[in-house]
């Protein structure tokens, strides 16, 4: 049984969490990628940020519904913790919109393993993991090329 570490892309376009949301859209774009993983300074995946996570990040920000959200879980008083909050919700940096907790697999993970995953977490691509360190990703197209090979 073949392995991700046989069938991952090695050469991952990453980003890191401070990239303003601005830059994200042509980063996608000029790679022609729908997502990547966010990366630290050495490597280690903090996240995954996609399309959907910036598509997000378009819709009008509504001063009253946001106090609404904000009231109901802070103290208004606080205002470096509303600031905090309202800069979640809008989103300026990668770090502010990806997914925290992603779904990722290890080198080692067969690939009838990966298709289960896959499938049961509603994920296109994983961050493969090698002691915490990306070190290539696995795409549905990935899995796709590997079976038409034979």
């Amino acid at each position: 049984m073949l392995i991700a570490k046989e069938i991952m892309a090695k050469k991952v376009v990453s980003v890191k969490a401070d990239l303003p949301v601005e830059k994200l859209a042509g980063v996608l774009w000029a790679h022609r990628i729908n997502g990547a993983p966010v990366v630290d300074e050495d490597g280690l995946l903090i996240g995954v940020v996609t399309e959907s996570d910036l598509v997000d990040q378009t819709k009008r920000f509504h001063i009253p519904t946001a106090i609404s959200i904000l009231d109901s879980v802070i103290f208004l008083d606080r205002a470096k913790t509303v600031e905090k909050e309202i800069t979640k919700m809008t989103g300026a940096t990668v770090g502010d919109i990806c997914s925290r907790e992603p779904v990722t697999i290890r080198e080692d993970t067969p690939l009838d393993e990966i298709a289960t995953i896959m499938a049961e977490k509603k994920v296109h691509t994983l961050p493969v993991l090698k002691n915490g360190v990306l070190v290539g990703v696995v795409g549905k197209s990935d899995i796709i090329r590997t079976l038409a090979r034979g």
